[in-house]
């Protein structure tokens, strides 16, 4: 990795779910594949220095970057129904095996603290925390979180937008606010207080307004949403309003900004013709209501579409190159890239 640049540590990406699907294989990963977002050696080239890992759970015959492309006027996807448990957990428990070979392998590095966050970014494999995406793997009586947890489990979201029995989702819906549905349940209430328990993060993305708040009023931790936009640029269900970002400021949080163009054009489109300057009205509008510790990257690659102007992980450089055109300086840059994300994952693992 160029050593003259800031390491990107990312809030998102869904490669264990690529490898699930059959989509590219582990040795790939290591070696270097066409297709997709990320591998060992794009990862190298771009200065992508690792990130959050999700685990996630596909729903059978769901395409949402089609279903939102080209929809004149918005849309409003329907979510796919409800998971069972034991579907989710041998796929989840798949997934957390490919993040094994993965690190067998030497194309990434598990990391559970901070501290080894940092010694990742500075050598040649991705840093690696293990993340869910989705609860429907976890038990009533959290046997598997805690199992999970001992596997590296180090941050979750208690939904995709999917329902579980721990809370709501929002759904892929445009123009919308998140404001949808009931809050968590008393399961997900209890979720919350375990997660603070074991010292992982809650993640805030996809869960809808009443969930959001139920986990603001419950934790103890900074409030984080790991790959999420500006609703007051893009109108789409999944982004967070200027109400929102208020409390997360107020808790000391962070949210990565996500790529998906859906969640950053304008007019809501999952199409990849989406400048820089797009992201960048996020990233200036983010900065008001949180502050310069309060913003990192959640990119969603392998997970979205993304700007072509980034492409995969390799068009990192381009990224930074219009930070620095936007008159960002090396400091904030550098808070952008891993500095923030590394202060509010020592604050949520009391370290």
């Amino acid at each position: 990795m160029n050593r003259q640049e800031p390491a990107i540590f990312d809030g998102h990406n869904d490669l264990l779910g690529r490898i699930h699907t059959g989509a590219v294989t582990e040795q790939q990963v290591l070696e270097g594949y066409r297709g997709g977002h990320i591998d060992l050696p794009r990862a190298r080239a771009g200065g992508f220095g690792g990130g959050l890992f999700a685990v996630f759970v596909p729903s059978p015959q769901s395409d949402l970057g089609r279903d939102m492309a080209g929809h004149e006027g918005g849309y409003d996807v329907p979510l796919p129904p409800a998971l069972s448990e034991s579907e989710a957990l041998t796929s989840a428990l798949a997934q957390i095996a490919s993040f094994r070979r993965l690190a067998a392998l030497g194309a990434i590095t598990p990391c559970t603290t901070a501290g080894e966050i940092r010694t990742a970014l500075a050598g040649d494999n991705m840093a690696a925390v293990l993340h869910m995406e989705g609860a429907e793997a976890i038990d009533p009586d959290f046997n598997a979180l805690e199992v999970f947890h001992a596997a590296g489990l180090r941050s979750l979201g208690p939904v995709w937008s999917r329902p579980t029995r721990f809370g709501h989702g929002v759904p892929f819906r445009f123009p919308s606010t998140g404001d949808i549905g009931p809050g968590l349940t008393d399961a997900g209430r209890q979720l919350v207080r375990e997660c603070n328990r074991l010292g992982i993060m809650l993640d805030l993305s996809h869960l809808n307004e009443a969930g959001f708040n139920d986990v603001a009023a419950l934790s103890d931790a900074p409030l984080v949403a790991s790959h999420s936009n500006a609703h007051a640029i893009c109108p789409h269900a999944r982004n967070l309003t200027d109400r929102q970002l208020d409390m997360m400021a107020e808790r000391d949080g962070l949210v990565g900004i996500n790529f998906a163009t859906a969640f950053l054009r304008p007019d809501g489109r999952m199409q990849g013709d989406c400048a820089l300057d797009v992201l960048l009205r996020h990233l200036d509008h983010l900065l008001e209501r949180l502050g310069e510790h309060g913003v990192g990257f959640g990119s969603d690659f392998d997970g979205a579409v993304v700007p072509r102007a980034i492409g995969d992980c390799s068009g990192l450089p381009r990224l930074r190159d219009a930070l620095r055109q936007h008159g960002l300086d090396k400091a904030l840059i550098t808070r952008l890239c891993h500095d923030n994300w590394l202060r509010v994952l020592e604050r949520t693992w009391g370290e």
